[in-house]
């Protein structure tokens, strides 16, 4: 009789679940589902009049009632980043908006420094959240491919193309930026920071080619406004502020702190693990910084929303199949909680009661990430990373 363990195992070596093929098709039908399912799709309709109001030189950051809800949060580079979909009529270019997206995340995950077996499961504990975000057409998808992607082009060399990642994260959702916590991994870092300077000088002025200076200049300044005002009515929105600061703050009722008190402490417990200088020269634990930060940008953002957990979710596989030792149960227990909660709490699967009741209103679709982000911290204090 097999263990549970070796019935696991087994299951893993079946054709279907140990190859690219099969995950990659799924992914694409999810964006494709996700396409139809959710068309006419308000998020999508706002990242097609980025491009429409900067052509036309109209403000970027103030309501379009008549045409959608809510406004744009995007920089004004994302107009020159949606405009091959925005061209399009409005489903086609929502299905290739997906497709993109997916196709991208789909390509960084392969590219991960991981046994082959390790970047498979990745792809498909991360199907059905992945699916969740498509659904939102949120650009989170796209984050989360250009932070693994900054990460392995780091590891491989190529410090101008990491830099390129960073600053169109960055230019677009500021989210990018924290790429930057792979600085002391980069070989070159004059050369990468001379990269990252000439990229951001390039993002700055993309969109005056559809535009006037003067009128993306002023956007820049409208959107640091717009991100000011976000901030503040997040603190206890219903979808939003989903992360280790909503939780607090929705769980105390307390509006009279600051989420510095939050904010700070998990800044000096992310950056411990830089103190071990002799653990550098293993890749796995490079590699944890990878899915650190991935888990750390949103748990630590009021700007957290449900579709952002594609981001940490995938933080989440790589904390898990990243290091050189077998997982423990508690481990395992660990991924299945983030799985249930995080993943498959906002799915038809999961009580709608609890959900409504409890998940949304304290957003507890953050704790597990929260866990898991705490036991990594613990590990990468404690244990050697030694292949």
């Amino acid at each position: 009789m097999m263990n549970w363990n070796e019935r696991l195992k087994a299951l893993a070596e079946r054709p279907l679940f140990n190859r690219y093929a099969p995950i990659g098709v799924v992914w694409a039908v999810a964006a494709i589902a996700a396409a139809l399912l959710k068309f006419p799709n308000n998020n999508f309709t706002i990242f097609r009049h980025v491009f429409w109001h900067v052509w036309e030189g109209l403000p970027l950051y103030v309501p379009y009632p008549e045409v959608y809800h809510d406004v744009n949060l995007y920089g004004p580079v994302f107009s020159c980043v949606v405009a091959p979909f925005a061209v399009c009529p409005p489903l086609m270019g929502l299905m290739l908006w997906l497709l993109a997206m997916a196709g991208l995340l789909f390509v960084a995950v392969r590219k991960l420094p991981i046994e082959r077996r390790g970047r498979i499961f990745i792809a498909w504990f991360c199907a059905n959240e992945l699916f969740t975000a498509l659904s939102m057409a949120q650009f989170n998808v796209a984050i989360a491919a250009l932070l693994i992607l900054a990460f392995v082009l780091i590891e491989e060399g190529h410090e101008g193309w990491a830099a390129l990642m960073i600053a169109v994260g960055t230019f677009v959702k500021l989210y990018g930026i924290v790429g930057l916590a792979f600085f002391f991994f980069v070989r070159r870092k004059g050369r990468f920071l001379g990269a990252l300077a000439g990229w951001s000088v390039v993002l700055f002025l993309l969109p005056m080619l559809l535009s006037s200076p003067e009128y993306i200049v002023g956007q820049y300044g409208a959107w640091a406004e717009a991100l000011t005002v976000k901030n503040d009515a997040n603190l206890f929105a219903l979808r939003q502020n989903i992360s280790l600061l909503g939780m607090v703050r929705k769980i105390s009722g307390r509006a009279d702190y600051s989420d510095l008190w939050l904010i700070v402490p998990g800044l000096i417990l992310f950056a411990l693990p830089y103190l071990r200088l002799d653990q550098y020269r293993h890749r796995a634990f490079r590699l944890m910084f990878l899915a650190s930060v991935m888990l750390f940008v949103v748990l630590f953002s009021t700007g957290s929303e449900s579709s952002g957990y594609i981001i940490a979710l995938t933080g989440v596989a790589i904390w898990y199949v990243g290091v050189p030792w077998r997982r423990s149960r508690w481990d395992l227990a660990l991924l299945i909680f983030a799985l249930l909660l995080t993943s498959f709490s906002p799915s038809d699967l999961f009580p709608r009661r609890i959900y409504h009741h409890y998940i949304i209103p304290y957003a507890l679709k953050a704790l597990p990430c929260v866990m898991v982000w705490l036991k990594l911290m613990w590990e990468m204090m404690t244990r050697d990373y030694e292949e």
